[in-house]
């Protein structure tokens, strides 16, 4: 039994000063203060006094980290795992781009094969397959030469049971509403993106089962007055979830503001859509079989961009994301992490034993500091990181 003491506890809807948190065999067994939770005898104590502790980070889009990408070489998805909890991630969706179908297939089989033997680190949940069924004018940093029309028989292994999770499309490309709806039958979350849809196209796709807008305002068409399109449909819509990148170099902060204010905690999903630079020196890359230049600010965040000046996924970590999207937002840190604990545990179906803090969830946690600093993580009972 381990108890983690004294701690401010941060629950989807509750504070708790002086919290105590009963953990066993890897799942919370309870949650309260010290005036309701009994420390059994015995039982590992962590102070947590002058901390928060609060449910682990849920990233549903990442392609890769620590040197590696996963499209290039999916069996790096567990090494990368491994360091994630450094961040505060505790659970993830690696991310396959637009590539030959086969490397797809790899990462399945890659998941499907498990962890290796002594193992520790983030989950990766199931993969997210952004692409190739992209339109071409909003490729982004996509190999075009990689770039389908959606196709049922290419998707015929995509499924929740075959690690397939969430798929990212442009849903006004010819045959992208039998997609949708063959992998909405299959448990899959689709998302709308890297698109060139009008309103009418998107609110086709939200009928045929879209859930989800990826990276709103990246790769899409801008949002007219008159045309709203795409984003313009996904902010409208309380039934869609939007990812957002707050790094100040996907999206200026006054447009996360306008984001957070039409859509609230509930309605988006903070994402890294971090590459292989994440965790290294400013350098090359690659993402996917292209190469990615990474640059430094002067206030130490860094992006990734294409010799073309295309952006190429971020160098943004979960950790600074929640720090970031505070001070561009001015929101309340218990609504922050909802959208990188909650928000994306229901969008993504698990919101009864991740992302949050309640009996009978995984010990999934991240202690943070008054500043938001991870001082140590969490993962199903056991601590994967600590800060030294």
């Amino acid at each position: 039994m381990l108890c983690i003491q004294r701690a401010t506890l941060l629950t989807p809807d509750i504070q708790i000063d002086d919290g105590v948190l009963l953990i066993d065999r890897g799942r919370i067994v309870a949650v309260g203060d010290a005036t309701t939770v009994a420390v059994p005898a015995g039982a590992e104590i962590i102070d947590a006094g002058g901390l928060i502790v609060a449910p682990g980070f849920i990233d549903v889009q990442l392609n890769g980290a620590f040197g590696a990408d996963f499209t290039l070489d999916p069996e790096t998805i567990w090494q990368v795992a491994a360091g994630l909890p450094r961040w505060g991630v505790t659970s993830f969706l690696p991310t396959i781009i637009t590539s030959p179908l086969a490397q797809v297939a790899k990462a399945q089989e890659t998941l499907a094969a498990g962890a290796p033997a002594g193992w520790q680190g983030s989950v990766p949940l199931g993969l997210h397959c952004e692409g190739p069924f992209l339109n071409p004018k909003k490729k982004g940093a996509h190999n075009p030469s990689h770039l389908r029309t959606p196709a049922l028989a290419d998707v015929a292994a995509w499924s929740r049971d075959n690690h397939v999770w969430l798929t990212t499309l442009a849903p006004e490309l010819p045959g992208a509403l039998e997609v949708i709806d063959a992998l909405r039958r299959r448990r899959v979350i689709v998302s709308a993106g890297h698109s060139m849809a009008t309103l009418a196209e998107a609110r086709a796709a939200f009928a045929a089962g879209t859930r989800y807008g990826t990276h709103i305002f990246n790769a899409m068409p801008p949002l007219e007055h008159r045309e709203p399109g795409l984003p313009g449909a996904l902010l409208a819509d309380a039934s869609q979830v939007v990812g957002l990148i707050p790094d100040g170099i996907h999206l200026h902060p006054a447009v996360v503001k306008l984001v957070w204010a039409a859509k609230g905690p509930h309605g988006i999903t903070v994402v890294s859509d971090a590459m292989a630079a994440l965790g290294m020196a400013p350098g090359a890359y690659r993402l996917s079989d292209q190469e990615v230049i990474v640059t430094e600010h002067s206030d130490g965040m860094r992006e990734a961009r294409l010799a073309s000046g295309t952006l190429a996924g971020s160098v943004l970590a979960m950790d600074e994301a929640l720090r970031r999207l505070v001070m561009y937002t001015g929101c309340s840190l218990r609504d922050a992490l909802a959208t990188m604990t909650t928000t994306p545990a229901d969008l993504l179906g698990i919101g009864h034993e991740r992302g949050r803090l309640r009996a009978g969830a995984f010990a999934d946690l991240v202690f943070l500091t008054p500043t938001l600093e991870v001082v140590q993580t969490v993962v199903e009972g056991v601590s994967c990181y600590e800060m030294s």
